[in-house]
């Protein structure tokens, strides 16, 4: 069993919290992170790329000149692959990239990355964060006064529709994230993760019971 320090927004230790040892006996594994942040780059990959095949292009309604006598090779249509702007054989079609991964390796890869971040000291948990309305500025201090305002942060609040993270997400060095949309690509890719203490425990205990 470890222990992690909450914080206020100035940065004064208010209390700590066990953290299970489910979370810090992680074992370092590359392949199920490898195969956890592939699915997880595919999965928000467009697909959108699209050539014109040669029923798409335009013209080529009549045969562009007769089948013999003319001394030409014969000719179908002007949309053919061979013609200059005919249509294209076997280029990109929209296409899904998405794959399916086991939950269970899913929620192990995220066990990974948040042990990782644990066992670098790169995990900040603050008390609560209370804005009546959007401030920027505000909360670029509270990034300051945390060490905060160099480097990748990764902010992790219970929602996505509140006025903290419109606050944070202006912040050039800072990600906003759910705890429900945290997965183990974004957690390894922020240099610190900032969790409220609400957002902490709801973040694990979707790792307990699978939710997450």
């Amino acid at each position: 069993m470890a222990s992690l320090n909450v914080v206020d927004s100035d940065g004064k230790e208010l209390e700590k919290i066990n953290i299970s040892s489910e979370i810090i006996g992680q074992k370092m594994n590359s392949e199920i992170l490898y195969q956890e942040v592939r699915r997880y780059l595919a999965s928000i990959r467009s697909g959108t790329h699209k050539v014109k095949g040669r029923s798409e292009v335009r013209g080529g309604g009549r045969k562009p000149w007769r089948q013999k006598g003319t001394g030409n090779a014969r000719a179908g249509s002007i949309r053919s692959p061979i013609w200059r702007g005919g249509g294209v054989v076997f280029g990109p079609m929209p296409r899904d990239y998405s794959f399916k991964l086991n939950k269970k390796v899913i929620k192990q890869a995220k066990l990974i990355a948040l042990s990782e971040k644990l066992k670098n000291k790169k995990i900040i948990v603050i008390d609560k964060l209370s804005f009546k309305n959007p401030e920027t500025k505000k909360a670029a201090e509270i990034l300051k006064k945390l060490n905060l305002d160099s480097g990748k942060v990764l902010m992790v609040f219970d929602s996505l529709n509140i006025s903290e993270v419109k606050s944070f997400r202006n912040i050039g060095n800072v990600t906003v994230e759910s705890a429900k949309g945290l997965n183990a690509y974004i957690i390894l890719a922020a240099d610190y993760v900032v969790f409220t203490k609400s957002s902490l425990n709801d973040f694990i205990e979707r790792l307990g019971n699978g939710r997450s």
